[in-house]
């Protein structure tokens, strides 16, 4: 009857750290005057593997608020998809 049962927060703390470790950043993609919608989707669907709703609702986002998060991922997967957004004279950050 005397023992007190600590809880175990072990897994708890082992996923915080590994949240910490593992830096997920966003690829965000910036409204501008001069690009088409269809520029837009074409290279979202190009560079970023979406599917025609995905691009679509995207480029929506963009134009209504000025900007969307289009991937997200490790900046090492993010950066030649940025590069390449921005090839094609789309303004892209990684944030």
């Amino acid at each position: 009857m005397g023992h007190t049962v600590k809880p175990v927060y072990h897994e708890e703390k082992a996923v915080e750290v590994l949240e910490e470790e593992i830096d997920v950043k966003d690829l965000v993609v910036f409204n501008d005057d001069f690009n088409t919608f269809q520029h837009v989707i074409d290279t979202l669907i190009r560079v970023c593997k979406h599917t025609p709703e995905q691009a679509e609702q995207c480029t929506m986002l963009i134009h209504f608020k000025g900007k969307c998060a289009v991937k997200t991922g490790l900046f090492e997967e993010l950066k030649p998809m940025k590069d390449a957004i921005c090839d094609a004279g789309i303004d892209a950050k990684i944030l």
